[in-house]
């Protein structure tokens, strides 16, 4: 099949032979006229030679590229890709009947830029973060009935709040396969929750924590948690298994505080250890007694979106680290994390640097933390890795 065209300028197409998957506009010398957002293009270099072909969008990404080879992008590439996306999390043995939840696909991390697919249980929850996905959003999911067969009863699309120009695209939330007697439980290292995918954020459940959250069990016992920016409280029933003395859970929306205590009370029925408070995490940090807690958690939303906020969010996380470091109890331990892609490791490292330094405290680093196999890392796109976090012993 002969796509439209896009030439880049003479030189710009190094980065692609380094199998960068992004084309910036200003590295385009000319395209043709009637190109419309979303569509598939092949892409040369000035000397006319083939480089790639991807999704054709409006920014200063101009092209997300689908594959280095001249190939066409039909059914049966959809079917492939989701196919070796699924090899993957078979191969490192993610999927089980005490884990049904997990990420089926990762953006770039599976060569599938501006497309997210996470799995809960028989519900697949598929995201558009670009427009050319968005417009393959039908293909995509019968590959994905294909690849997944019998064990997926449900694809929900989710898109609504991640595309542009929502309003022309018509880019409405609500299923494209099944809906019906919809199963609610999911299972992650053996305990249950309720994903919240219909009004909940993101997809409905942050699966990315899942390793850091099994980390956290290992050091609960015996412990009061304190778990801030809860949302639907994983990091707490995991400190419940852990044998934590107490856990309390923070969100300053009431609706999060809802699907915590939820997910508290399917693994933990009538427990009196949990309590959970609809707060701003600031104004309860500078409330609690100092020594109060033992163990603390800050897994705060992203604080910079983009390059613009990167100052403001650094001294946020300055501010919220500080703010735990002065609160903790001697001995104590510090889980604190960024999911911040514009914020790099070493940035947020000495954010919580410069926060330790403020509190006097005697800080040493036992873990430091990124995003789990099943969010893999494109070795030839480093931008793909957002989550960082550091755990800490507390003096």
């Amino acid at each position: 099949m002969n796509y439209k065209k896009i030439v880049l300028k003479p030189k710009k197409e190094d980065s692609l032979r380094r199998f960068h998957p992004w084309i910036f506009s200003g590295a385009v010398q000319r395209k043709d006229s009637d190109l419309y957002e979303g569509e598939i293009v092949d892409v040369y270099t000035a000397n006319d030679e083939f480089i790639a072909v991807g999704h054709y969008q409006i920014g200063s990404i101009e092209v997300r590229v689908l594959s280095f080879d001249q190939e066409e992008i039909n059914q049966d590439f959809w079917t492939k890709r989701l196919s070796s996306a699924l090899a993957l999390r078979k191969a490192i043995g993610l999927i089980s009947a005490d884990n049904n939840s997990f990420r089926l696909v990762h953006g770039e991390g599976d060569s599938l830029p501006g497309l997210i697919i996470d799995v809960y249980g028989e519900t697949a929850v598929m995201q558009s973060h670009s427009v050319g996905m968005h417009e393959d959003r039908l293909a995509i999911c019968e590959a994905l009935k294909i690849v997944m067969g019998d064990s997926l009863k449900n694809i929900y699309y989710k898109s609504e709040t991640t595309l542009p120009y929502k309003a022309d695209l018509g880019a409405e939330n609500g299923y494209l396969f099944g809906g019906k007697d919809v199963a609610e439980i999911s299972i992650e290292n053996g305990l249950k929750f309720y994903p919240d995918w219909v009004k909940g954020q993101k997809t409905g459940f942050f699966v990315d924590q899942r390793d850091n959250r099994a980390l956290l069990e290992r050091y609960a016992k015996g412990r009061s948690v304190l778990n801030m920016f809860c949302y639907t409280g994983g990091f707490s029933f995991y400190a419940m298994r852990g044998e934590a003395k107490l856990v309390h859970s923070v969100d300053s929306s009431s609706k999060a505080i809802t699907l915590t205590n939820r997910n508290v009370e399917i693994n933990f029925p009538d427990d009196k250890r949990h309590e959970a408070y609809a707060e701003d995490a600031f104004k309860y940090l500078a409330k609690v007694n100092d020594g109060d807690y033992d163990l603390i958690v800050l897994d705060p939303p992203a604080f910079a979106k983009h390059r613009g906020a990167i100052k403001n969010a650094l001294q946020g996380y300055k501010r919220l680290n500080a703010a735990a470091f002065e609160k903790i109890a001697s001995g104590g331990i510090l889980f604190t994390f960024s999911c911040s892609q514009v914020i790099t490791k070493d940035a947020f490292r000495l954010a919580v640097f410069s926060a330790a330094a403020i509190s006097g405290r005697k800080v040493r680093i036992l873990h430091q933390l990124s995003q789990p196999a099943d969010h893999p890392i494109n070795i030839y796109h480093p931008e793909g890795e957002y989550l960082k976090g550091l755990v800490l012993y507390v003096e």
